[in-house]
C-alpha cells in the first residue's frame, strides 16, 4: 500500500510538470492564430463571435478530458479546471457555466457524475469574480506567487487594502482546495477527477499549481496583447503623422492656386474663369475619401489640372511640360499628391525668377522591383547640392513635406535626391518600392 502512495505521488509530480509545459504549449499555439487573437482581444464580441472563442478552448480540451478518461496514467490531459476559470474570468458566469458543462462531458460518460455540477458551479465562481476584478489586474495576474506574495505583505504593512490580484490567486487555489476535498469524499467510485497525494506538501503544490497554470496562459495572452496594442499605438501615430503633413501641403497649394487666380480676374476673366474650373476639379479630388496610396495614373492626372493652371498663368511661351512615362510604372501604388508640391517647387524656384521661363519634365521608369520617378526643370537652380536618403535640408513646406511623407510610409526603403545646377535646373529623383495593387 505504502508503495502505491509513492508511485502516485511520483505521477501526481510528473503530472504537474507536464501539465505545465501543455498550459504553456497551448497557450503559445492559439496566440499565433489570428482568428483567436482578434476573439480573445476584442473589447466588444456577439454571441457568434463568443461561441466561436469558446470552440478554440472546447474542442481540443474536451479531447483532452476523453484521452485522460481512457488512457491509463495520462493525467496531464485534463486541464478542464484550469480552462473553466479561465473562461469564468475572460468570458464571464454564463460562457463559463457552458463551457464547463461541455468539458465535463466525457468524465461523466466515464461515471464522474460529480463533474458536471462541480464544472457548472465552478464556472459561476469564476465568472463573478472575473466581474469583480478589473481585466487589466486579470491580464496582468503573474504565476510569481512568491513575488506576489513579497509585494503583498510590504503594501500592508504600510498601508492594509485589498489587492485583488493576491484575493484571485487565493480564490482560485481555494477552489482547487474544494474539487480535492469532494474528490476524496467520493473517491470510492471516484465521482470527481482530481490530483490526490498521500504526502501533504504535495497536495499543497497541487493546490497552489492551479492558479501558476492559469497566470501562465494569462502571461503568455498578455504578452501578444501589451505587443499589438504597442503596434496598434504606432500605426495610429503615424496616420496621425502623415495626416499632419497632408493637412500641411493641401492649405500651401491652395493658397498659391488662389493667388494665382486673383492675379487673372480683372485682366483675364475667361482664364481665370479657365483656371476656375481646374481648381474645381483639384479641389473635388482632394476632398473625396481616398487612400494614402494611388495610383501613379491618378497622381498624373491630378498634377494635370494643376499644370494646366500654371500654364494658363505663365503663357504657353514661357511653361513647357514634357512627360517620359513608361506605361508599365501607370499602375505602380505611389503617396497622393506626390508630385505636385514637386512640380511647384521647380515652377517658383527655378523657373519663374527665370526671364524666359522652360520646361518642367516628368519621368517614370521601373528599375527592378523598384520605380524611380523624378522632375526635372531647366530653371536658375539652387547650388550644387546632391542630397539623398531622405534629407532633412530642403526647400520650402512642399519639399519638406514630401520628404517627411516617404519616411513616414516607407522608412529607409525610399531614397529622395535633389541634384541642382546653377543657371542649368534642377533633378528631384525619388525611388520607391514598385508596389501594385494587388500586392501592397
Amino acid at each position: 500500500m505504502r508503495y502505491i502512495e509513492q508511485v502516485m505521488d511520483r505521477l501526481i509530480l510528473i503530472t504537474l510538470l507536464v501539465k505545465l509545459g501543455v498550459v504553456a504549449s497551448l497557450a503559445s499555439i492559439l496566440a499565433r492564430v489570428v482568428t483567436f487573437r482578434r476573439l480573445i482581444f476584442a473589447e466588444r464580441r456577439s454571441p457568434r463571435q463568443t461561441l466561436a472563442l469558446l470552440a478554440f478552448f472546447l474542442v481540443p480540451l474536451t479531447l483532452g478530458v476523453w484521452v485522460r478518461t481512457i488512457v491509463p496514467n495520462f493525467l496531464a490531459a485534463d486541464i478542464s479546471f484550469e480552462t473553466v476559470i479561465l473562461l469564468g474570468l475572460l468570458l464571464g458566469p454564463g460562457w463559463a457555466m457552458l463551457g464547463g458543462a461541455v468539458l465535463a462531458g466525457p468524465a461523466v460518460h466515464h461515471h464522474e457524475y460529480l463533474a458536471l455540477p462541480f464544472n457548472v458551479a465552478l464556472g459561476l465562481a469564476a465568472g463573478i469574480l472575473g466581474r469583480i476584478v478589473e481585466k487589466e489586474e486579470i491580464w496582468s495576474f503573474t504565476p510569481f506567487i512568491d513575488l506576489s506574495l513579497y509585494r503583498w505583505v510590504r503594501r500592508n504593512l504600510r498601508k492594509p487594502q485589498i489587492d485583488r490580484q493576491i484575493l484571485l490567486l487565493f480564490l482560485i487555489a481555494a477552489m482547487e482546495m474544494a474539487r480535492d476535498w469532494i474528490a476524496h469524499l467520493y473517491a470510492h467510485p471516484p465521482r470527481l477527477f482530481a490530483l490526490l497525494a498521500s504526502q501533504p506538501w504535495i497536495q499543497v503544490l497541487v493546490w497552489l499549481s492551479a492558479p501558476i497554470m492559469v497566470g501562465i496562459a494569462l502571461k503568455v495572452w498578455n504578452a501578444l496583447r501589451i505587443e499589438l496594442t504597442l503596434e496598434e499605438q504606432k500605426r495610429l501615430l503615424l496616420e496621425a503623422r502623415l495626416d499632419a503633413l497632408q493637412r500641411q501641403i493641401n492649405p500651401h497649394f491652395l493658397f498659391n492656386t488662389l493667388n494665382s487666380i486673383g492675379s487673372l480676374v480683372r485682366m483675364k476673366p475667361e482664364l481665370a474663369r479657365e483656371m476656375i474650373v481646374k481648381l474645381a476639379n483639384i479641389l473635388r479630388a482632394l476632398l473625396k475619401d481616398h487612400d494614402t496610396y494611388v495610383p501613379l495614373r491618378e497622381e498624373l492626372s491630378f498634377t494635370d489640372d494643376y499644370l494646366d493652371i500654371e500654364v494658363v498663368r505663365f503663357g504657353a511661351d514661357k511653361l513647357k511640360v514634357e512627360k517620359e512615362i513608361d506605361p508599365r510604372t501607370l499602375a505602380v501604388l505611389v503617396p497622393s499628391i506626390l508630385l505636385q508640391p514637386l512640380i511647384e517647387n521647380s515652377i517658383k524656384h527655378g523657373l519663374e525668377p527665370r526671364l524666359r521661363g522652360g520646361t518642367v519634365t516628368l519621368r517614370s521608369r521601373l528599375e527592378g522591383d523598384r520605380v524611380l520617378i523624378e522632375v526635372a526643370d531647366d530653371g536658375v537652380g539652387m547650388g550644387n547640392r546632391p542630397d539623398s536618403a531622405l534629407p532633412r535640408a530642403g526647400n520650402g513646406i512642399g519639399m519638406k513635406n514630401v520628404q517627411e511623407r516617404l519616411e513616414v510610409l516607407y522608412g529607409n526603403q525610399a531614397r529622395f535626391t535633389i541634384v541642382s545646377n546653377p543657371g542649368r535646373g534642377t533633378l528631384v529623383s525619388i525611388e520607391i518600392p514598385a508596389n501594385l495593387p494587388e500586392t501592397l
